[in-house]
C-alpha cells in the first residue's frame, strides 16, 4: 500500500499538534546542547568531506535550524530547512540566517522545489509512516543531484529504516555510529552517493 489511510492521517495531524506544543514549551531545546553536539559535528564533517564545495543543503527535520547553526556559513552555498512543526520553523526564522530559507512541510507529501547537492534526513526518517517510506525516498532522491550526498541520521538502531536506502540509485560510502559525550545516547549515520 502506498497511500495513507484516514487513521494514519489523523495520527499525523495529532503529532503535528503535539510537536508544535513541545517546541513552544522548549522540550526540543536539548538539541542545541552538548548532548547532541557529537552528532551535529559528524554531519558537518561528512558534508565537508563528501559534498562539493559550497553545497546547496536540504535539511529534512531541521527543527529550529540547529544544523545550520553548526555549519560554517563560508562553507555553504545555500541552506534550506524543512520541518513538520510550524513553531520550530518560526524559531528558525528568528535567527535570520544568511543564504538560508525554512519551510513548514510534512515529509509524507513534500517534494523539494529545487535540486540539492546534499540532503540530510535529520532524525526524521523514522517518523515517516512505513506505508510510504519508499515513495518518500524516491521523491526526495529525485531532487538530489547526480553524485550528490544523502545523509541519514537515526537515533539508536534505526530498525525499519536502513533497508530503504539499500537501493540501486545509491552507493553507501560511509556508515558510522556516533555516541553522545556521556555515552548514554547513540546515533547511526549513513552516507550515500547518488549514482
Amino acid at each position: 500500500m502506498n497511500t495513507l489511510n484516514f487513521i494514519d492521517r489523523f495520527h499525523i495531524w495529532r503529532k503535528k499538534i503535539k510537536w508544535n506544543r513541545q517546541y513552544r514549551n522548549g522540550k526540543w531545546d536539548y538539541l542545541k546542547t552538548e548532548k547532541e553536539a557529537p552528532r551535529y559535528a559528524k554531519i558537518s564533517e561528512i558534508i565537508k568531506t563528501y559534498s562539493q564545495e559550497k553545497p546547496h543543503v536540504l535539511d529534512l527535520g531541521s527543527g529550529e535550524g540547529v544544523l545550520r547553526m553548526v555549519l560554517d556559513p563560508l562553507d555553504l552555498g545555500y541552506f534550506y530547512g524543512v520541518d513538520f512543526s510550524k513553531v520550530s520553523i518560526e524559531k528558525a526564522l528568528l535567527n535570520k540566517f544568511k543564504n538560508a530559507d525554512f519551510q513548514v512541510a510534512d515529509l509524507h507529501y513534500y517534494t523539494p522545489a529545487q535540486d540539492f547537492d546534499t540532503i540530510v534526513f535529520n532524525e526524521a526518517f523514522y517518523y515517516i509512516n512505513t506505508t510510504v517510506k519508499a515513495k518518500v525516498v524516491n521523491r526526495i532522491l529525485s531532487k538530489l543531484k547526480k553524485d550528490g550526498i544523502l545523509i541519514t541520521s537515526i537515533f539508536g538502531e534505526g530498525t525499519g529504516c536502513w533497508e530503504y536506502f539499500d537501493i540501486p540509485e545509491l552507493e553507501q560510502i560511509e556508515f558510522s555510529k556516533v555516541d553522545s559525550k556521556n555515552g548514554n545516547t547513540s546515533w547511526k549515520i549513513g552516507v550515500y552517493r547518488k549514482k
